[in-house]
């Protein structure tokens, strides 16, 4: 960066940290001193995903500068040091670094991600008043059920083993229970547990607990989840819903072709959802499956497993008392496994693997008897490692807030696909042989996926996050990606298609402005194009909501003239112009290739992306 040069390039500043862009960003101006916002931030990234704060740089990117550096690291140190004002400190020095810059210093200060345990972290003394989570948006104020949630995850003790007054062993539904206990003995037919009545078996498995201090004793949560009646889980848990949805049909009219939800027609309970869904999970995969009498082990190969730690898993992670319930959709090219909670660890350690940390210790007991979940740890290696034997794209793994959500998805569609692949070399013409391996696959991966991060892409590769960072803005740099946001915010789709690609007869806009010049051809999708067309061009009385639809669909994901257009669609230009194309920018639909003359002749359109 030249002194000239006055706004920050934030790659430039992490990478000379070695701090990476799957970290959350943010500015702050230190004109005033150290302001009082960094706190509110600071709580922010601890109790998400922990973040770096840029002192001394205005919020439009433009360097001001921290002028007196020493005053203002000494109020910082002696704020977060003091439990008054901020709950806990998580920063050691190391994380608070100054940069010199040509157009003044900037303070950097790197805060981790909260442990559960540590979490919330809070300014002032009152956790409901003072907490604080990140979003798309920036900093907001964490409800009072947010706050509840963070506290239960701090406990020591796993949130399944509560006991339920009021609640007794008549809540169970016993044929479920009886079931297990066959299911138990074919696995496990030598273990000393099946030796135990129904109460002590169900003791055991962390069903029954009694408290040795106070001699009471009762059914717990994870007992009724996992053996209750429905009436009865909802009555101890009101916001309780599973819900399995199968979606095979190309029929639009036909919104599932199966579905496992609570509807009275059976018990409602975690076991009887388990053995229903995960049948019909597999029953339709091109590999060799045979269940046995079990209903597990026999034949099984890794993508069976893969897709059982999956469903288990987002059994055993969920927060029973968040909203939105437990969703587990099927599609003929993903599997996607839905829970509400927050993850209890960050992504680096979910990806190391071998670490656990279950919201639910007794359910995984349960399903772990039975061979439905591997030992603490290596659940999330099996589904990795079952996807990888099939060359598939790695899952997607998303951590959503206001509800918080954690959204699994497991796509059965190759790493590279030749589609992709092909379709990619016609949109960069000779450009593409340029591309190294990482910037192709981060290619691919916007074209399949509509978009791309440095997260997403350490889902796929074992690469640095620098080395992808710094991929990834050479795509922008040669115009490949269009970037949106910063920091952990950051996010990479494909450029809109350019009007040429480099004279190599792959031009949208030639020069005598005709679809039919063999000489000038459109982009080789024109075939594409005048399919979209083809209802128009055989209907001149089109309705205006129709035509508006096939307008989108030709601008979708390239720059069209409005000459192209009126060809296409056998229409007048300016008609066209003034009823649809001028509407649609107004309303947000369309972008214009100059927007500062927007009455030009080769005026050209894009679909806005969403």
């Amino acid at each position: 960066m030249t002194t000239s040069q006055k706004t920050i390039n934030p790659i430039e500043i992490l990478s000379q940290l070695n701090w990476n862009e799957s970290d959350d960003l943010e500015f702050k101006s230190a004109k005033g001193g150290l302001p009082q916002s960094l706190w509110e931030t600071y709580s922010a990234m601890t109790n998400t995903g922990g973040g770096i704060i840029l002192l001394g740089i205005e919020s439009d990117g433009i360097i001001s500068g921290v002028l007196d550096v020493h005053k203002i690291k000494k109020n910082f140190w002696d704020i977060i040091n003091n439990r008054t004002k901020v709950s806990s400190n998580l920063l050691t020095h190391s994380d608070v670094q100054e940069i010199i810059h040509p157009n003044g210093i900037i303070i950097a200060i790197r805060i981790p991600r909260a442990s559960r345990y540590q979490r919330p972290i809070f300014i002032g003394q009152n956790p409901l008043t003072g907490t604080y989570k990140r979003n798309h948006e920036g900093d907001y104020h964490c409800t009072q059920q947010e706050v509840s949630r963070m506290l239960a995850d701090k406990s020591e003790e796993p949130a399944d083993h509560r006991i339920l007054d009021s609640f007794s062993m008549k809540d169970l539904h016993l044929q479920s229970f009886q079931k297990y206990r066959q299911r138990l003995a074919s696995h496990k037919p030598t273990h000393p547990w099946l030796s135990e009545d129904d109460k002590g078996l169900l003791s055991k498995l962390g069903g029954w607990k009694q408290c040795r201090d106070t001699s009471r004793q009762g059914l717990t949560i994870a007992g009724l989840l996992m053996f209750g009646r429905e009436e009865s889980i909802r009555e101890a848990l009101p916001q309780y819903s599973i819900d399995f949805r199968e979606k095979l049909s190309d029929d639009p009219e036909i919104r599932w072709t199966d579905r496992v939800t609570l509807d009275g027609t059976w018990q409602g309970n975690l076991f009887e959802f388990y053995l229903r869904v995960i049948q019909k999970l597999s029953n339709d995969l091109k590999l060799p499956f045979e269940l046995n009498a079990d209903l597990f082990r026999k034949g099984e190969t890794v993508v069976h497993e893969a897709i059982r730690e999956a469903l288990v898993n987002a059994l055993i992670h969920a927060d029973y008392s968040g909203h939105g319930g437990i969703v587990i959709e099927k599609y003929k090219d993903r599997f996607e496994f839905s829970n509400p909670g927050s993850l209890l660890i960050s992504f680096d350690q979910l990806f190391e693997g071998n670490i656990s940390e279950c919201r639910n210790k007794s359910l995984q007991t349960m399903f772990s008897m039975i061979g439905a979940a591997e030992k603490a740890g290596s659940g999330i290696d099996k589904i990795r490692q079952g996807w990888g034997s099939q060359h598939w794209r790695s899952p997607i793994i998303q951590e959503r807030i206001q509800p918080d959500r954690i959204l699994w998805i497991l796509p059965m569609i190759s790493l590279i696909p030749n589609e992709s692949l092909i379709k990619l070399k016609i949109r960069f013409g000779s450009k593409f042989q340029k591309f190294n391996p990482l910037e192709v696959q981060a290619l691919v991966t916007a074209d399949l996926e509509k978009w791309v991060d440095n997260a997403r892409m350490r889902q796929i590769t074992s690469e640095h996050p620098a080395d992808i960072t710094k991929s990834l803005q050479n795509l922008v740099a040669q115009g490949a990606l269009i970037q949106d946001g910063q920091g952990r915010w950051s996010r990479y789709r494909l450029s809109p298609i350019p009007d040429s690609l480099h004279n190599e007869n792959h031009s949208l806009h030639n020069e005598r402005h005709s679809l039919h010049n063999e000489n000038h051809s459109l982009h080789k999708d024109h075939e594409i194009l005048i399919e979209i067309a083809k209802p128009a061009k055989e209907n001149a009385r089109l309705s205006p909501k129709l035509l508006e639809s096939i307008l989108l669909q030709l601008c979708d994901d390239r720059w069209i003239t409005r000459r192209q257009l009126a060809e296409l669609l056998e229409r007048n230009e300016e008609s066209l112009r003034s009823r649809f194309l001028a509407p649609m920018v107004e309303h947000g639909l369309l972008c214009l290739r100059f927007p500062e003359k927007p009455n030009r002749t080769d005026q050209a359109y894009t679909k806005k992306q969403s």
